[in-house]
């Protein structure tokens, strides 16, 4: 599920650094002093992870992030001290193939308990127009689709719910002693998913457009869940430039389509988005990937920012 160009490869092994690999851990009765605290120790490579385990081992746990708050996850560049920190984790949770240099230093790494997410849910190829009417704007325009495997799944509250089964059940087993409040702790979080997903399926079920516009293609499983159209400036790389062609398209599907907004986030440049947007007469907003909690967040948690991420999605497709 490497979608990103091969810059990224290097930056994703600072990423691993960036995210201090070190607290992550979870595996054997002996974990504990492993991370050299009495918690079970975990890494988690970015937000996403790092939130599944923290909700899910409560106090039982300790958790570190290799991605610090405000880091374009795919730019973390790894340090061989974050990556000595990794080996003394109980365990490591990460989404493989999103960051490269996690994954290496992932596969390096003597940690006994390793949970790759992607592993816990099932991957879809993904281009820069996913969801609802997409093949039918395919026949139409006939653009070039710029895809890969899509690693977002943390924005459905579906797939993310999966992830977190499955995180749940890999702490049972790396710390058994703990088992049945990971178990309770689990439950709990998927049930707060499942109200999330409903609160979609409902905030999303009468809209005047089902289109929208984001700068890269985080957003297509959303898209899928809900019935939307995600259209993307760029592909699964947010850094990557759009073609004039691309650009051109989408001014011309946002009328065609009632388009009123060219949603960006907030660890990428909005340049583009806001050129495209005044060009074509269009507003924009934040739509936001949740790969980390700042201080612009429109929220102090993952399930608060989503809230905040259908607010703004009614309000651009004109919810009834």
């Amino acid at each position: 599920m490497n979608v990103r160009r091969q810059h990224i490869s290097g930056i994703a092994v600072a990423a691993v650094t960036a995210l201090g690999l070190g607290t992550l851990s979870a595996c054997s009765s002996e974990s504990a002093a492993a991370g050299n605290t009495d918690k079970f120790d975990v890494v988690a490579s970015f937000y996403p992870m790092a939130f599944l385990a923290e909700q899910i081992g409560g106090d039982h746990v300790k958790v570190t992030s290799l991605t610090q708050p405000g880091q374009e996850p795919h730019d973390l560049e790894i340090s061989a001290k974050q990556t000595a920190q990794l080996q003394k984790s109980d365990a490591v949770l990460y989404l493989k193939n999103l960051q490269p240099s996690v994954d290496d230093a992932v596969a390096q790494s003597e940690v006994k308990t390793k949970i790759d997410a992607a592993k816990l849910t099932s991957l879809e190829e993904h281009g820069n127009e996913v969801g609802g009417h997409a093949a039918e704007h395919d026949d139409e325009h006939g653009h070039e689709e710029e895809g890969g495997l899509d690693p977002h799944v943390w924005l459905d509250p579906v797939k993310y719910a999966e992830v977190a089964k499955g995180v749940g059940a890999a702490f049972e087993k790396a710390d058994p002693d703990h088992a049945a409040d990971y178990k309770k702790n689990t439950t709990a979080l998927v049930a707060k998913l499942d109200a999330l997903n409903t609160k979609f399926k409902d905030g999303l079920a009468d809209t005047r457009t089902k289109v929208f516009i984001t700068t890269h293609a985080a957003f297509g499983y959303l898209a899928e869940r809900y019935g939307l159209t995600e259209e993307a400036i760029s592909g699964l790389d947010p850094e990557s430039e759009p073609s004039g062609a691309r650009v051109k398209e989408l001014e011309k599907m946002a009328k065609a389509d009632g388009v009123t907004t060219v949603f960006y986030e907030t660890l990428v440049s909005d340049k583009t988005a806001k050129t495209i947007a005044k060009d074509a007469g269009l507003k924009t907003d934040v739509l936001d990937p949740i790969e980390g909690i700042t201080s612009k967040s429109r929220g102090k948690d993952y399930i608060a920012v989503q809230e905040a991420n259908l607010k703004a999605l009614q309000t651009a497709l004109g919810a009834k």
